[in-house]
């Protein structure tokens, strides 16, 4: 696909995701290996850990780890059970220990607490987060990010991974092929809503 189709149809996919057809490891590392491209501040880049979950059995040991710290986030949120997007990720949550791979980016350290260097921490591997995902994209996955455990359950699953101390899961991508070959842009605010030239008041256009 052309590049602008594939920036504005990568959508995260909950409900359409393949739990019966395997990914293969070599999949996963190169679609990594695309993602290394993308900028990073420093030493950082070089400095990542990602994990890759296929095993059924760790999947399972994961899931309910990602299930309680959902549902305990959930319960603040009781004014939105019924909408799609909650829908959505309650499906993916009932079903992550059977996704095909969890995926966790790590980096080292702790997040700062200083705005600045918060910025170069986590802009060092959101970037390869996003490329990873396009580049699964470009060869028939998808993916969604699933980061409950981050709140709660992060030692927890450190502990079950082997993850050393000094390293942060950055979260969880649920990877998978897609049953959906075709998606389309989604709504957004028109550009003229959100974009002003030289100042906050300046002109949109």
């Amino acid at each position: 696909m052309d590049t602008e189709t594939l920036l504005t149809t990568t959508r995260s996919v909950r409900r359409k995701l393949d739990l019966e057809r395997p990914v293969p490891r070599e999949v996963i590392a190169d679609c990594l290996r695309v993602a290394q491209q993308a900028p990073a501040a420093g030493g950082l880049l070089t400095a990542q850990r990602w994990i890759a979950v296929t095993d059924p059995e760790i999947r399972a040991e994961v899931a309910p780890l990602v299930q309680q710290a959902a549902h305990a986030a959930w319960a603040q949120y009781a004014d939105l059970v019924d909408s799609s997007m909650f829908v959505s990720a309650r499906h993916l949550v009932d079903h992550i220990g059977r996704v095909p791979a969890l995926v966790i980016p790590c980096m080292p350290g702790r997040p700062p607490t200083e705005p600045a260097e918060q910025s170069s921490y986590y802009g060092s591997i959101y970037p390869a987060i996003w490329s990873f995902q396009l580049a699964l994209r470009t060869r028939g996955l998808a993916s969604s990010m699933c980061s409950y455990h981050i709140a709660g359950h992060e030692e927890d699953v450190a502990k079950l991974l082997g993850i050393p101390e000094g390293f942060t899961q950055i979260g969880l991508l649920a990877v998978a092929y897609s049953k959906q070959a075709e998606f389309s842009p989604a709504a957004r605010p028109p550009v003229e809503d959100i974009l002003s030239f030289d100042t906050w008041a300046g002109p949109r256009r």
